[in-house]
């Protein structure tokens, strides 16, 4: 096969790759997540989603630290398959693959749901005209995919920023940073803080996504880890804005019990219609299923250069330099499974998934910072390898306890 087969177009700045990270970062996730977090933790939710960012980091600076020495596509599998062998390599790859196919479907089932409210037309058709158009984008190429993505995050970051904008008068109080902020001193209260921390956890998954992009990304050695730690820095203090507007709401409890709570806060700041935020939420879908399109395809592409898939999948089309057979055959999954499989179970799993994909890279750095022949950013940062399979593998242990217990 020919180098130019199989070589894809940097044309990425550091801009858009943030723009890309923050887009699969944030997603629809917060949208739904913040209600559940005052829930559990109440006026206390900010200091979790600042616990989660704290936890995320830790992964996130050993994606960080391993993308600046090996920037290349399928980043998770090419860890780990340095670190701990072909074979780990090979089923990282995959998971992480199945995760971005199964929560696409399950976003598309969604999207489909909320589009059918507007046109008559039946959820399948929906789905597949959805897919269909998206995957269209992401075969054009790199660059208009990921501007297109970027327009969509703006609109998401743009209702995010208005909620923060008119609860900018409790932003003023300084009670309200110590109620949100303060370190609760009755040790009753932290226990339901770490589960929201636990929680919104999962609103910081996607950084990850980041340097699956870096064959594409100009200069990848530095831009690809500014891009993680920016990122993630970035989602912590957007996050942690909304929480505390929220939280300092005239209801937080209605906002707590709301199956759209950023729109109920938005009705309550603004005393008119939550529709806009609603709008947002579902436009914020899009770039989920989008996002999973790119990244799912990279990863297939990548996989395939490093021979842990048929070598055939590295094939980039010559005049739009993307990785075009990898991008349609996981559009073509993720239509078939939205359509002919029941993806409740599935759609849980995927946590666990990602947390195991988390403990193995972290474990990757460890071992390969050992390595006498290691580069030596690396071996100065092994210990991070352990903080964050510490951190990531109490997470998934947790996250096991927690579905074991809804099968009784």
């Amino acid at each position: 096969m020919s180098e130019q087969s199989t070589t894809l177009k940097r044309t990425l700045t550091l801009p858009l790759l943030i723009f890309y990270g923050v887009g699969v970062t944030i997603g629809a996730g917060i949208f739904a997540l913040i209600g559940e977090t005052i829930s559990i933790a109440g006026n206390k939710a900010p200091i979790g989603f600042v616990l989660a960012g704290i936890i995320a980091a830790a992964t996130g600076l050993s994606y960080a630290k391993l993308a600046a020495v090996y920037p290349r596509a399928a980043g998770e599998a090419v860890f780990v398959n340095i670190g701990m062998g072909q074979n780990w390599g090979r089923l990282v790859g995959i998971g992480v693959t199945i995760t971005a196919i199964v929560s696409s479907a399950v976003i598309a089932i969604a999207f489909a749901g909320y589009l059918g409210q507007l046109i008559p037309l039946p959820a399948p058709i929906l789905v597949i005209g959805i897919v269909a158009l998206l995957t269209l984008i992401a075969c054009l190429g790199v660059t208009q995919s990921v501007i297109f993505a970027a327009i969509i995050t703006a609109i998401e970051l743009g209702a995010l920023i208005l909620i923060v904008w008119f609860g900018a008068n409790s932003l003023t109080v300084p009670s309200n940073w110590v109620d949100a902020f303060a370190p609760p001193s009755s040790f009753e209260i932290w226990p339901a803080i770490f589960s929201a921390a636990l929680l919104a956890f999962f609103a910081f998954v996607g950084f990850e996504d980041i340097e699956n992009m870096a064959e594409e990304t100009i200069n990848p050695h530095i831009n690809v880890p500014l891009a993680i730690i920016a990122t993630l820095i970035i989602t912590v203090i957007i996050y942690a804005l909304v929480a505390l507007v929220a939280v300092s709401a005239p209801d937080p409890t209605a906002i707590a019990h709301s199956k759209a709570p950023l729109a109920t806060l938005y009705a309550q700041l603004t005393g008119g219609s939550g529709e806009l935020i609603a709008a947002a939420a579902t436009i914020a879908m899009v770039n989920g299923i989008l996002v999973q399109i790119i990244m799912g395809a990279r990863v297939i592409f990548g996989m395939s250069k490093e021979g842990m898939l048929p070598q055939g999948l590295s094939h980039v089309h010559p005049k739009l330099k993307t990785p075009i057979r990898a991008t349609i055959g996981v559009a073509v999954l993720i239509t078939v499974l939205a359509l002919t499989f029941p993806l409740g179970g599935l759609a849980r799993t995927t946590a666990a998934v990602i947390l195991t994909v988390f403990t193995l890279v972290n474990i990757s750095l460890w071992r390969i910072g050992n390595r006498k022949q290691a580069d030596p950013s690396l071996q100065r940062w092994k210990y991070l390898g352990l903080l964050g399979a510490a951190l990531s593998a109490g997470l998934l242990i947790i996250e096991l306890i927690n579905q074991i217990s809804t099968l009784f």
